[in-house]
């Protein structure tokens, strides 16, 4: 189904990149983008990993980070979780917490196989990290919902099969905290 084209939805979240299919975080030489749905528990495990890292790389100016947050694990919940949470992480981001939003969704992150969160359970969460008013209305209005499947087929058109995918200036590299630093070393080195 993802692998079509989909149109370019016409409200994209602010903070995309040129194509549309990433929230960029940062300005670093070297561009790092990682694909996540928030239905897998691998994605969970690696922002609890390399997630701080990745933090101090872009305030340090180091890496450009993208995240693409797909919806391949749909099927993996009875209400469509992962394009939901995806499509609200698209709302946080308009309210320019996209990152303290995907931390608090993966904390909270439900059992695959069951319901997901409720859209409820979803705006609830944004409150801690500052969310209020504009982004509940946002998730409820469902302004995002087209964004998750265009996501997931760009990814889908540059092969990315899995979550997480993490690439390090194009290159795939193990979603895994040692590697990614050493390919972000490496590729500082090649600038100069």
């Amino acid at each position: 189904m993802y692998a079509q084209a989909q149109p370019r939805p016409t409200h994209v979240p602010a903070g995309v990149n040129a194509e549309g299919d990433g929230i960029v975080l940062g300005d670093g030489a070297v561009m790092i983008d990682a694909f996540i749905d928030f239905q897998c528990p691998y994605c969970r495990m690696f922002e609890e990993s390399s997630g701080p890292m990745l933090d101090t790389m872009v305030e340090t100016r180091r890496i450009t980070l993208t995240y693409h947050p797909i919806a391949f694990l749909d099927e993996m919940s009875t209400n469509w979780y992962s394009t939901r949470a995806s499509a609200a992480s698209g709302c946080a981001a308009d309210g320019g917490r996209f990152l303290e939003y995907l931390y608090i969704v993966f904390a909270n992150q439900p059992p695959e196989g069951g319901p997901g969160l409720t859209d409820e359970e979803l705006i609830a969460l944004g409150t801690p990290v500052g969310l209020t008013g504009s982004f509940a209305g946002c998730v409820r209005e469902e302004a995002h919902l087209d964004w998750p499947p265009y996501v997931t087929a760009r990814a889908a058109a540059r092969k990315v099969g899995a979550t997480p995918t993490v690439l390090v200036d194009g290159v795939l590299v193990r979603p895994h905290q040692r590697l990614i630093k050493t390919a972000v070393e490496a590729a500082l080195r090649a600038r100069g």
